[in-house]
């Protein structure tokens, strides 16, 4: 997780959350002065994606074309410890931009996290993503985005309404495919959940169960029909046996999201869902 925030730009750095560090067994975390842990990375295995919830972020690849893949333009608003980042360039060697508003974080996971200067694929944004995606210039130039945007506090998505997302579905290409970062109580969860649905279309959203440590992605995709559960297992196997993320369990975690309807119940209870909001458990 990483911070943005629709204040203007010209925000002086010093308002912003210091960056700390942390480690214990073998795993370096990066927190923003607060012992909630806002990105991990195994030292010794610098491009693994070491957090259950940051690997199915990368659940997007479910809905691409292996045939296609090589031509995926991919957009991370929120830096972290550049675990998506680096994975999404070096192992997969695709076209990646980042938008972190925080250039501390930056700084860091270039000194600590093995993030890699800008080159011809990389290109990482000291920026306000909210201003990003709904700058006319970036419509449907992205065709997977993965958007984990929390404070220093992990309460809360600091962008988080209706016009955000509809700039997020602007900022995709047709058929590009969201990832969202979700973490906190039921009611919460379900109202970002409505929110994106509002954007995207209700039958273009779909939620994993909520992780251990109470993360939920939600997937949102710009068109078209969720893939079949065969075609879904078909790509999961190929992606855990190329890349070793474990695609197969997510097919087994994934299901459509459906606007709860019961009444008299929170919108949690009535939809049957768990926790969801964006975050890792303290240090």
């Amino acid at each position: 997780m990483s911070t943005s925030r629709k204040k203007p730009r010209t925000q002086a750095a010093a308002d912003l959350p210091d960056v700390t560090l942390s480690e214990i067994d073998g795993v370096r975390h990066l927190h923003l002065g607060t012992p909630w842990i806002q990105g991990a990375m195994r030292i010794r295995k610098p491009l693994k994606i070491e957090l259950d919830y940051v690997q199915r972020m990368m659940a997007w690849l479910l809905w691409r074309d292996p045939e296609v893949l090589a031509d995926t333009r991919c957009l991370q608003l929120g830096l972290g410890a550049a675990a998506i980042t680096k994975f999404c360039h070096n192992v997969l060697g695709l076209s990646t931009t980042v938008v972190e508003l925080n250039p501390g974080v930056i700084r860091i996971c270039r000194m600590y996290f093995h993030l890699q200067p800008d080159d011809e694929r990389l290109q990482v944004i000291e920026g306000d993503a909210a201003a990003y995606v709904a700058n006319a210039a970036h419509a449907e130039a992205h065709d997977a985005l993965c958007v984990d945007l929390y404070d220093h506090e992990a309460a809360s998505p600091v962008l988080d309404d209706e016009d955000f997302y509809r700039a997020c579905w602007q900022t995709l290409a047709p058929g590009g495919v969201m990832t969202v970062n979700l973490f906190g109580r039921q009611a919460s969860f379900e109202r970002s959940a409505r929110r994106i649905a509002a954007a995207f279309g209700e039958g273009c959203v779909a939620v994993f169960k909520p992780t251990a440590e109470g993360n939920t992605i939600v997937l949102a995709w710009k068109g078209g029909d969720m893939p079949d559960r065969e075609v879904l297992q078909q790509r999961a196997e190929l992606i855990q046996a190329r890349w070793g993320l474990p695609a197969k369990r997510w097919v087994k975690l994934l299901s459509r999201w459906a606007q709860p309807v019961a009444e008299g119940l929170p919108a949690g209870q009535a939809a049957g869902k768990s926790k969801g909001k964006a975050a890792s458990k303290p240090a």
